[in-house]
């Protein structure tokens, strides 16, 4: 799905750091089901996306940045989803989509979830498995942010940028 004339990611470029929209070469999206196995499509997603680009790289960071953006959408944004579909990709399930942008300069991947709630970095206690999530988008990612949809589409997407290695 390309950006040009995409309703659902229309939004996404405000708050961005600024781009001209006509920079973007590529741009890829997927529903996602509202099931924790959907973390390894997304890294799946990514990884097949990287490849395509020509941009294996940064397969690390940016799996690493897509695996807390959609386990934080589907821990704290699906609701308690309805049972699943035949389909497993099917857009009745999927209540959470990745995109992913290639710009001239940068990486965009950005989560849209159903909850309009902002993420909130939680307390990194090393007991815990959890609550370091956002952290780690912030250190392995260039900047990150979130906003909520506007028009007919509601939640939010919460986005991270990568900048692209030169020449």
């Amino acid at each position: 799905m390309g950006w040009n004339g995409s309703t659902m990611l229309e939004p996404m470029w405000r708050g961005l750091p600024p781009v001209d929209p006509t920079a973007v070469s590529e741009s890829a999206s997927c529903a996602l089901p509202a099931r924790h196995e959907a973390v390894k499509g997304a890294r799946r997603f990514t990884s097949d996306t990287l490849s395509q680009w020509h941009l294996p790289e940064l397969f690390d960071d940016v799996a690493l940045v897509v695996s807390e953006l959609v386990t934080n959408a589907l821990r704290h944004a699906v609701p308690d989803a309805p049972a699943p579909s035949a389909d497993p990709a099917s857009e009745r399930d999927a209540q959470v989509r990745l995109h992913l942008l290639h710009w001239t300069t940068r990486l965009v991947c950005a989560v849209r979830d159903p909850s309009e709630q902002g993420p909130v970095a939680g307390e990194a206690d090393s007991s815990q498995e959890s609550g370091r999530g956002l952290y780690l988008v912030e250190s392995f990612s260039d900047s990150w942010g979130w906003h909520p949809l506007a028009g007919r589409l509601h939640g939010k997407v919460v986005w991270a940028t990568f900048l692209l290695p030169r020449g």
